[in-house]
């Protein structure tokens, strides 16, 4: 699947020339792996290439584009955020793209540039940061917040009024339906459990954090699909679970 996302002008001279384009937790900056999980599948970007695979096929989509910085679900879109172009691009379906800067993090309702300052996917000025966040989330109660870096390490912010939520916050996002808070591993919180990938095992762990359930597993992210436990690796291999991890 190809896009074309160059500016107007320029695509034209090239023809002319040519002729007879989701939810677990959010990690912070670790090589540019990231995924994000929704009702509509999972979406992911490795090494700056991203892909989405929605239900119920899981069939990956990568869409060519330049160096991606971040993925996100806004509704049933896929979102990325392409720095070199300045936009945020939709993976799949209808091609669409939106002038906003060189944005380095998306959540499910906005993108952050370099400069912390926020806009919507309609391209329109939002809340953001004094400065660039390393990673959002969106948590169950609409409200934004960010992982920064701080003097004496990463701290936790709720973006709508600044609050410091953690001051000494783990290098994992975690959205909560009320809130969200950080997580030293990628897991994510469901009403039958929470799901982490830890040990090289995924682990369902009780309301106490004690292990219920285990099985061997490379390093990942997790997250929610319907009633799926997703996990997808750095290479994209996708594996569905289960809530008592049964693989499907």
């Amino acid at each position: 699947m190809r896009r074309s996302l160059l500016p107007p002008a320029l695509s034209a001279l090239l023809l002319a020339a040519c002729a007879p384009t989701a939810t677990g937790t959010r990690p912070t900056p670790d090589g540019g792996f990231r995924a994000a999980f929704s009702e509509q599948g999972v979406v992911w970007v490795s090494g700056g290439r991203a892909c989405v695979a929605r239900v119920p096929e899981y069939a990956p989509v990568c869409p060519r584009l330049p160096r991606v910085a971040d993925v996100a679900w806004n509704g049933p879109d896929a979102w990325a955020a392409v720095p070199e172009l300045g936009q945020t691009v939709t993976l799949d379906g209808a091609a669409r793209s939106v002038p906003v800067g060189r944005v380095v993090a998306l959540s499910a309702t906005r993108a952050y540039r370099e400069d912390g300052s926020a806009v919507t996917f309609a391209g329109q000025p939002a809340r953001g940061l004094p400065f660039a966040p390393l990673t959002v989330v969106t948590g169950g109660n609409g409200e934004d917040y960010a992982l920064v870096r701080g003097r004496a390490g990463t701290q936790l912010l709720r973006v709508s009024d600044g609050a410091v939520l953690e001051a000494q916050a783990g290098p994992e996002l975690l959205a909560l339906p009320a809130g969200a808070r950080s997580a030293t591993e990628p897991q994510v919180v469901t009403p039958f459990g929470s799901y982490v990938l830890a040990n090289g095992r995924l682990e369902r762990r009780d309301g106490a954090g004690r292990v219920m359930l285990a099985l061997p597993h490379e390093p990942g992210r997790v997250g929610l699909v319907g009633q799926d436990v997703v996990t997808v690796d750095e290479t994209g291999r996708l594996r569905r679970f289960t809530a008592d991890l049964q693989e499907r």
